[in-house]
């Protein structure tokens, strides 16, 4: 037997769960099975048992930190009940008061990304600079190739903003039809740079 089959056969559900959960508290941003299979030498299948456990074991009501699949990968974050003491101690990106154009460039890119500056400067109607660069700054968007005819920069989404505003990813993003008042407009505008972009 193989020194892999050997650790296997030798390390339980339960003490898997453990290591698991241990290499959930160090890592900084979300981890996949298969990122937890290899750090923990062992079987992805046993891996999501594994995470069963430690769901159980973390999850809402019971525990001050839950459990969640988020941003492709799984990650612990605070309880419903202890988010506000959290917050108050270490503030998260989307929570350090962005500004309007800030959060109006965020959407933008999240639902039309990878865009480029001036994408978003046609749709806010205004220079988006210095939205973009906070956004940047935030970690919340990160840059994503060129385009390929004027060569400006695009953008894109990270992890770290799917998992500030609890997505397992952006295809989890409310529709623009779905969010209710006058979204014509918006809609309109993010059309038309889609198809200029497109075309």
């Amino acid at each position: 037997m193989d020194a892999p089959l050997r650790l296997i056969a030798a390390n339980p559900l339960d003490q898997l769960a453990k290591t698991v959960e241990a290499l959930l508290v160090v890592a900084s941003a979300p981890l996949t099975v298969a990122e937890l299979a290899d750090a923990a030498a062992d079987d992805p299948e046993r891996v999501e048992a594994a995470l069963g456990l430690v769901g159980e074991r973390y999850r809402e009501g019971r525990s001050g930190i839950v459990l969640e699949h988020v941003a492709g990968g799984w990650a612990f974050r605070a309880s419903r009940e202890a988010a506000e003491a959290c917050a108050r101690m270490v503030e998260k990106p989307a929570q350090r008061g962005l500004s309007q154009a800030a959060m109006e460039t965020l959407a933008i890119v999240a639902y039309l990304g990878p865009c480029t500056r001036p994408d978003i400067a046609r749709i806010r109607g205004v220079a988006a600079d210095s939205a973009v660069a906070s956004l940047q700054e935030r970690g919340l968007i990160t840059e994503s190739g060129r385009d390929d005819e004027a060569g400006a920069i695009r953008y894109r989404t990270t992890p770290l903003f799917e998992r500030v505003f609890g997505l397992e990813s952006l295809s989890e993003l409310p529709r623009l039809d779905d969010l209710g008042g006058d979204v014509a407009e918006i809609r309109d505008r993010l059309h038309a740079v889609a198809e200029k972009r497109t075309a």
